[in-house]
């Protein structure tokens, strides 16, 4: 899906690792939450509360999931992300994403 209609997003962005990692929190009408982002080159871990698909619209990155190996990933990709867990990623050009929060 390449449109979010019926959605309210929140201004202030959320920054990370020194503006290398940004996104927008994009709120649905049904309640659930989205963030739509932009990831520079480099190596980056994150936590999750919640459980996460992860969607890349654009870029190339390695990922390493909880209990599993390196792997490599272009674009289009999607991967799933256990709650309460992390993830490595070692991005390797500007990385375009959505990630969509599971309750």
């Amino acid at each position: 899906m390449s449109n979010i209609e019926n959605a309210s997003i929140v201004k202030n962005a959320n920054i990370y690792y020194d503006g290398k990692v940004t996104s927008r929190t994009v709120n649905l009408e049904d309640g659930s939450t989205q963030s739509l982002g932009i990831m520079l080159p480099g190596e980056y871990t994150f936590g999750t509360n919640e459980a996460e698909i992860m969607e890349m619209l654009s870029g190339e990155l390695d990922i390493k999931l909880p209990g599993e190996e390196w792997k490599s990933l272009n674009t289009p990709e999607t991967f799933n992300v256990p709650a309460n867990s992390s993830f490595d990623l070692r991005v390797k050009t500007v990385t375009d994403y959505c990630c969509s929060y599971i309750k």
